[in-house]
């Protein structure tokens, strides 16, 4: 194969290769098609942890840490709080009965 004839991008690469012959290639090219470019999510996490997380919060469960931090990094997602408390309601009986549930 000539110079000329190399793919230039990673779907090229994908579409030429013979995935019979070479079936670890194409597998390993089709994880690298569909990792992300950018580490702006696993950098968003961190610094939101450094937040969330301080010396009075330390003992707590790592689902609720979890939670308070996708909380925190997705503020700007609209929460239907009627809803939470219906679903938080309902998950057990409970000795005080929610007034503002409809």
């Amino acid at each position: 194969m000539a110079v000329d004839n190399l793919p230039a991008t990673l779907g090229d690469a994908l579409k030429a290769i013979n995935q019979q012959l070479y079936p670890n290639v194409y597998t390993c090219l089709v994880v690298l098609i569909t990792m992300l470019v950018a580490t702006a999510t696993a950098e968003r996490s961190f610094s939101v942890m450094r937040r969330v997380k301080t010396y009075l919060r330390s003992t707590m469960t790592t689902e609720r840490l979890s939670s308070l931090a996708l909380l925190h990094a997705y503020k700007d997602v609209d929460i239907d709080v009627q809803q939470v408390i219906n679903e938080f309601a309902d998950r057990k009986d409970r000795r005080l009965a929610f007034l503002f549930r409809q």
